[in-house]
């Protein structure tokens, strides 16, 4: 659990408080009756189910906001199973103390059933024993179980509470010794369950009762908080007699104090005296002077101030006392206005930046090896001009032609005059198999600019035709049949006297290894049926 939050008020009113108590003023009322600020843990007990949880946020908003930090029910004592926290209710109150970490969760826990059955002394007595010898710790172990399955292991468990009187069956009177071994048993079945952080307070009521409470008091090991149940009743006519009385508040207090344990209330309020205002008022301002770790209000009729509306004057004391303080108007601070004192602006000299030249640092030039790139499309290789080889015979001189009054007018021998039976072929040339062109002997070039097929002109007389008439110009090239695309004939006997060449293609020492050895081949069929045959 993290420390309580501390606040300056509270401080500062412990400080006065004790050096009243130092000057003999222990009962004399502070000249303030709000205590907003305390830093002690308040709570109240509103109902023990889904109810009181509901109610804590409302009680706050009727204290003007204060913070309620301490939730307080009890478990049912009529049958064991109510004691083993069988109870729907408990996980209400988990969910409620997991939601904050300074929150205290207080459980009741009743030390027998049938409780509040009237159970007579001697079997009271016969229980007591049959506790001490362990009959029962299997019923606190189980209780342990369930609130460590709830997530509340630092439940505060104000076990068997207000023993020292008549009206409960876990009552000490009947015997005291017995009653003793029996409590420690409990807490020591608790304290074996693992993740467990619970701490114990024993807690009996004001006064002597049946039995004075310290022949109770089971021994420090056991006990970590020594609580007392203090309502508006006798023993005590006044609430002076209640601090002074034996076994009454001062008493308490000192006990505690010597066996270094915190102290609690967790009861209190009015009961036989009614509406009584000046009571709530010195209870409250005990409880501010001696800081226990927690106290809760009972809070129905007739012992309450808030759901009891029977004790108006003692509600509106409790009210005044613990609401949260409203804080009054804010004054606004006059704005002094501040004047504005001109700062006289310097001129900053310019330094002229000396201008240093930066040293021109020639960049070496790195000599890009120059690669050769061949003239892959182009080779240079020897190829007959395509726009003049139409004249296949060199006997022909075609720009020898006499003038065009000598000449006779061009006449194109028809079919049935040329005695030479290859004229009347459209195509007189069969195309060789591995030419592109079957007319022009031309190299396997990629090139795109390759003979046309059109170069041999149908004109020209083979050598076995009369003589040759001498062609004026070359207008009538025009005027010869083009070949139409047709199916290419059957292909002809291999020529004669084929013959090819081939040049090898030089790329430099570099292209050749990636590129290889590489070669441009010509083919010429200069056969007789070729069309070229010239002898």
């Amino acid at each position: 659990m993290p420390r309580p939050r501390r606040r300056l008020a509270s401080t500062c009113i412990g400080t006065v408080t004790a050096g009243l108590l130092a000057t003999g003023a222990a009962l004399a009322e502070p000249d303030e009756d709000r205590y907003p600020g305390s830093d002690i843990a308040m709570g109240a007990y509103l109902d023990y189910g889904p109810p009181g949880v509901a109610r804590i946020p409302n009680l706050s908003n009727w204290l003007g906001g204060k913070e309620i930090r301490v939730g307080h029910t009890y478990l049912p004592g009529d049958r064991w199973a109510g004691i083993e926290g069988n109870v729907g209710f408990l996980e209400d109150w988990a969910r409620w103390r997991r939601a904050q970490d300074d929150r205290l969760f207080v459980l009741n826990v009743p030390m027998q059933e049938r409780n509040e059955g009237r159970v007579p002394d001697h079997q009271v007595a016969r229980l007591i024993r049959a506790g001490a010898q362990g009959e029962f710790d299997r019923h606190f172990q189980r209780l342990a179980e369930r609130l460590v399955a709830l997530g509340v292991p630092d439940t505060v468990i104000v076990l068997g509470w207000e023993m020292n009187g008549i009206t409960y069956t876990h009552r000490c009177a009947p015997d005291p010794e017995n009653w003793k071994v029996y409590w420690k048993r409990i807490v020591t079945a608790m304290r074996a369950v693992p993740g467990q952080e619970f701490r114990f307070d024993f807690a009996p009521n004001r006064g002597k009762d049946a039995i004075g409470w310290t022949e109770c008091y089971p021994g420090d090991d056991v006990v970590d908080i020594i609580g007392m149940d203090s309502y508006d009743q006798g023993p005590g006519r006044n609430f002076d007699e209640q601090i002074s009385q034996p076994y009454g508040l001062q008493q308490h207090v000192d006990f505690a104090e010597a066996h270094g344990k915190a102290i609690s209330y967790p009861e209190w309020g009015l009961f036989r005296r009614g509406d009584n205002p000046e009571y709530v008022r010195r209870m409250l301002k005990w409880i501010e002077l001696h800081k226990p770790l927690y106290h809760t209000i009972t809070d129905y009729c007739p012992h309450g101030v808030w759901q009891c509306k029977q004790n108006p004057e003692s509600t509106k004391v409790f009210r005044e006392a613990l609401s949260a303080e409203v804080p009054g108007p804010v004054v606004p601070t006059p704005v002094v206005p501040t004047p504005v004192v001109p700062t006289p602006v310097v001129p900053t000299p310019v330094v002229p930046t000396p201008a240093v030249p930066t040293p021109a640092v020639p960049t070496p030039a790195v000599p890009t090896p120059a690669v050769p790139t061949p003239n892959v499309p182009t080779p240079a290789v020897p190829t007959p001009q395509v726009p003049t080889p139409a004249v296949p015979t060199p006997e022909i001189p075609t720009p020898e032609v006499p003038t065009p009054s000598e000449a006779p007018s061009p006449q194109v021998p028809a079919p049935s005059q040329a005695p030479s039976p290859e004229v009347p072929r459209p195509t007189p040339v069969t195309p060789a198999p591995v030419t592109p062109s079957p007319l022009v002997p031309t190299p396997e070039v990629p090139a795109p600019a390759t003979p046309s097929p059109a170069v041999p002109s149908p004109a020209v007389p083979s050598p076995e035709a009369p003589e040759p008439t001498p062609v004026p110009s070359p207008e009538p090239v025009p005027s010869r049949p083009q070949p139409q695309p047709q199916p290419l004939p059957e292909p002809a006997k291999p020529p004669l006297n084929p013959k090819e060449w081939c040049v090898p293609l030089s790329f430099g020492e570099w292209l050749s290894k990636l590129v290889g050895k590489q070669s441009v081949c010509v083919k010429v069929d200069l056969s007789k049926d070729s069309g070229f045959w010239p002898f």
